[in-house]
């Protein structure tokens, strides 16, 4: 079996992630063959779209497959982890930038490396099963994949709060803050994606009603904890007495990363300022460069893959003992190993 499967189809080219076993989680190889067929079809008149969807019915793409670099990483072997993420946010920058409609459908598990492959599309649709998270700071690292970007885009700061708690979408939540665009029902996925391979027209999307956004009911309560401007701030700004949804983040928060957490404080806010994609991959790259290294990453994947104890020790026992000097040591620029996406 393939681990992915590419093909044309009518006027589309259409990319199926063919992982299920492993909820499509992405490899390396993955991301250089999708960037070799949408440079392919890119120039291809007789392609007027592309599609891309995941095998199963549990995930279009549950992250980045992490095993090999928890192995790297055990080895001191810097350069794997860095040389993949090169090549995934190239990836990503290409998806965001593409000329012609990317239409991905979302069901199930759609988080880190997922989001990277699946949001940055031009019309995103999900279902009744979407869930769609950036849950990097529960493991260690930060919000990547070009997510700094997208949750920067979401209402208020809602982006922020989802970028520290790692805490998960449905349909209705994905649309309300930018990471998808049309609700429908998975029953209708199978004849929809025939029509767009048959005309290549993305008018044959027809949205149905989303569900309600929880996350729109709560963002009054969530913006002003999380409209400061660092994780300490963060912090102190939670009330006493909290609303359940602040209670929450602050439950889902205190089980990650303090450094990373810290870390992405900042960084959603650089993607607010300057809200590209290349930049924001930019950012991102200069954590992501020294994580295997210098960061809670391989920690926390041993904890929720490796021995699954769950219980991972953090470099910082909690938020305030993360000091500005360890802040700029994760996310200071990086001089010649800058990222670059040519």
């Amino acid at each position: 079996m393939t681990d992915i499967i590419i093909r044309t189809s009518g006027h589309a080219g259409h990319i199926t992630l063919n992982r299920p076993q492993a909820l499509n989680a992405l490899t390396w190889d993955m991301c250089l063959a999708i960037e070799a067929a949408i440079d392919a079809w890119r120039n291809d008149d007789t392609i007027r779209l592309v599609v891309i969807d995941g095998a199963g019915d549990r995930a279009f793409c549950s992250g980045g497959d992490i095993a090999d670099m928890y192995a790297s990483g055990q080895s001191r072997d810097y350069a794997y982890g860095r040389k993949f993420w090169r090549d995934e946010y190239r990836l990503n920058a290409k998806l965001a930038n593409y000329p012609k409609p990317v239409v991905t459908f979302l069901h199930g598990f759609t988080m880190g490396g997922g989001v990277g492959i699946g949001c940055h599309a031009s019309h995103r649709i999900v279902c009744e099963t979407s869930q769609i998270a950036l849950p990097e700071c529960t493991i260690g690292l930060i919000p990547d994949v070009g997510g700094s970007l997208l949750l920067a885009n979401a209402p208020g700061y809602i982006g922020t709060y989802l970028g520290l708690t790692g805490d998960r979408m449905d349909a209705g939540d994905a649309i309300f803050t930018g990471f998808a665009d049309h609700f429908i029902m998975i029953n209708k996925w199978d004849e929809l994606k025939s029509q767009l391979c048959a005309a290549g027209d993305i008018t044959a999307i027809a949205p149905q009603t989303p569900p309600a956004a929880r996350l729109a009911k709560w963002q009054s309560c969530l913006d002003p904890v999380f409209a400061q401007d660092s994780l300490h701030a963060i912090y102190r700004s939670i009330p006493g007495d909290p609303a359940a949804s602040v209670s929450h983040a602050k439950k889902l928060m205190d089980r990650n990363s303090p450094l990373a957490m810290a870390c992405a404080v900042p960084l959603i806010q650089a993607a607010r300022d300057i809200p590209t994609i290349e930049t924001a991959l930019e950012h991102e790259y200069r954590f992501t460069h020294r994580a295997v290294q210098h960061s809670d990453f391989i920690e926390g994947i041993r904890a929720a893959i490796i021995d699954r104890d769950r219980h991972p020790k953090w470099q910082h026992a909690t938020f305030d003992a993360v000091t500005q000097a360890d802040i700029t040591k994760m996310t200071a620029p990086l001089g010649a190993d800058a990222l670059t996406l040519t």
